[in-house]
């Protein structure tokens, strides 16, 4: 695998490093970890439709899309006043 060089601001630099190390990780192996785990919009989307198709299956639910928006706002408004607390 050939390496290449990514320009990030020292203190993100200084952060990711302080995190890998507490994980036990090189900065190197701890981006290489994120890249393999963490989801492409597009993974994410696939995943979604995935979880809607197996509720719709086993269970009957289906909201419409102007549902899922009011469903999304609640949760929206439900994690901002927990970061509050």
């Amino acid at each position: 695998m050939s390496d290449a060089n990514v320009r990030i601001p020292a203190d993100a630099r200084d952060r990711l490093a302080r995190i890998a190390s507490s994980e036990g990780m090189s900065l190197r192996g701890y981006l290489s970890h994120l890249a393999e785990t963490l989801l492409t919009p597009e993974e994410r989307a696939e995943r979604a439709e995935q979880a809607r198709a197996a509720l719709r299956e086993w269970n009957g639910y289906d909201p419409s899309a102007d549902e899922q928006a009011v469903l999304d706002a609640e949760l929206d408004h439900r994690l901002r006043e927990a970061g509050a607390a």
